[in-house]
């Protein structure tokens, strides 16, 4: 292995910004799909619709059913001033690490009232520059229902390249069809190529669908910041695989069948959760970062969006598909004008 694969500088790549999707296509399934050949190293043009030819009976596509929660709040300082509250993981049903913009000035026991039945008080700070938010209502007394203050007042956390302001269809658009455990700040986006009748056809052609979740958090989309990839520290999230679903996996290997995840966060989950070839099942937080070296003991295929430069998205990525093949691929994207990131087009790396 190369020690240049250890460094963030290797994962850059030019990328027009006429490129990055700002909305998403009228029709899902409409997207374009990059299928990568890792064996033969070649490189296909298709539309996602046709995962479907990839897929076989027996395969196990394997989905995140995660559901992004309205997890961006708007307040106000007592003092006046806006501030504006980014849910990343709770604690409790009333406390999460958020990050606050601007929270310089606010200290523990400051207020942001955010309305008149809904206040954050920044109770602690962390090391990582995030803040600990206890939610409470009107009388200074812990919220009863959170999660539908939380609806009512909070906004889907749409990605800081998605350039606009948010949209109501994007309440569904960032949003799989699959969705339905809510948890995430950012949704599980390779999922969102997939429509009801996509998935049916691929149910019909025998092709097993099962759910893994993983919480999506800060901790997959931070930035790296040292030149040395194996020095940065990634956030917890949780995940989930329940035993029908280890079981479902674990028979599919035995038998040579195919195990593709839908996104890189089921793959995380998935091999957060391997014990050698084995899937084992429960709950836990991971902070699993693969990249070059790092062994992949369940994944045989990954469907996935194009990855944003140095990311560590983008190292797992190269790390499972081989570094000059996927940096290769993701030349020929930009040649080929793909459309990138959460609202683009995908890939299918076998």
């Amino acid at each position: 292995m190369s020690d240049n694969l250890l460094n963030r500088k290797a994962y850059y790549y030019d990328l027009p910004e006429e490129l990055i999707a700002q909305h998403p296509l009228k029709n899902r399934g409409e997207s374009r799909l990059m299928m990568i050949n890792r064996k033969d190293k070649t490189i296909e043009h298709r539309k996602f619709s046709d995962i479907i030819d990839y897929l076989n009976p027996g395969d196990v596509l394997v989905i995140n059913t995660t559901k992004v929660i309205p997890a961006r709040l708007y307040g106000r300082k007592e003092t006046g001033g806006s501030v504006e509250i980014l849910l990343i993981t709770p604690k409790t049903e009333n406390e999460w690490v958020c990050l606050v913009k601007p929270g310089k000035k606010l200290k523990t026991g400051h207020k942001v009232i955010i309305s008149e039945e809904l206040s954050a008080e920044i109770i602690d700070y962390l090391d990582d520059g995030t803040r600990l938010v206890r939610f409470v209502d009107g009388n200074d007394k812990p919220v009863m229902d959170f999660m539908s203050l939380l609806n009512k007042y909070g906004e889907i956390p749409l990605p800081p390249y998605i350039d606009r302001k948010i949209e109501d269809d994007d309440k569904e658009n960032y949003q799989t069809v699959y969705a339905k455990h809510d948890g995430s700040v950012a949704a599980p986006t390779a999922g969102l190529h997939f429509t009801e009748e996509l998935l049916d056809k691929i149910r019909n052609k025998g092709v097993i669908i099962t759910e893994v979740i993983l919480n999506v958090g800060l901790g997959t989309f931070r930035p790296v910041e040292v030149d040395d990839i194996t020095e940065h520290k990634m956030h917890s999230e949780l995940c989930v695989i329940p035993k029908e679903t280890a079981d479902i996996i674990n028979n599919a290997k035995q038998n040579g069948k195919k195990i593709i995840s839908v996104g890189t966060t089921s793959t995380r989950t998935m091999e957060s959760f391997a014990e050698g070839t084995h899937l084992g099942y429960g709950t836990k937080w991971t902070d699993i970062f693969i990249y070059e070296g790092k062994k992949f003991n369940i994944v045989d295929a990954q469907i996935t969006n194009f990855h944003t430069p140095e990311s560590t998205l983008l190292m797992m990525i190269c790390a499972f598909g081989g570094y000059e093949l996927m940096m290769r691929a993701y030349q020929k994207a930009v040649e080929e004008r793909y459309r990138f990131f959460s609202y683009g087009d995908a890939m299918v790396i076998f």
